[in-house]
């Protein structure tokens, strides 16, 4: 990353949205060049884009994670998106749903797996991690 003010811009920008997608801040630094240009091309300007909303671009992203079996990175973004209250319970388990059909069953029981501790976590009814 440069010193330029753009370039600070894009990177304080780039580091909000990126706790905003992901639910948690990180520290702004990490070695090589994978961090830096995710922080400013992935967050800062595509994250960023105003065509879609942050929370159509989650639901793609969801369906994304599941088609792919990436649970690690489902499980933050289905936190995320019920933390923030960007997808409801009754929202997520819509997407279950809809993506058991396209994703496969195998794939549609795991994630219902996943959102269904994820409801039980959040409303303080299941057993904690």
């Amino acid at each position: 990353m440069s010193d330029s003010v753009d370039d600070l811009d894009r990177w304080a920008r780039g580091l909000e949205i990126m706790k905003r997608v992901n639910g948690w801040d990180h520290p702004g630094e990490a070695p090589g060049e994978f961090f830096g240009i995710t922080v400013e091309h992935l967050f800062a300007e595509i994250w960023a884009r105003d065509v879609l909303s942050v929370r159509d671009r989650r639901l793609l992203l969801l369906g994304l994670l599941v088609g792919q079996g990436l649970d690690d990175a489902l499980r933050v973004q289905l936190d995320t998106a019920l933390r923030t209250g960007e997808l409801t319970p009754t929202e997520l388990r819509e997407v279950v749903v809809f993506l058991t059909y396209y994703a496969g069953w195998p794939r549609g029981t795991r994630l219902n797996e996943q959102v269904e501790e994820l409801i039980e976590r959040a409303s303080g009814t299941g057993p904690a991690d």
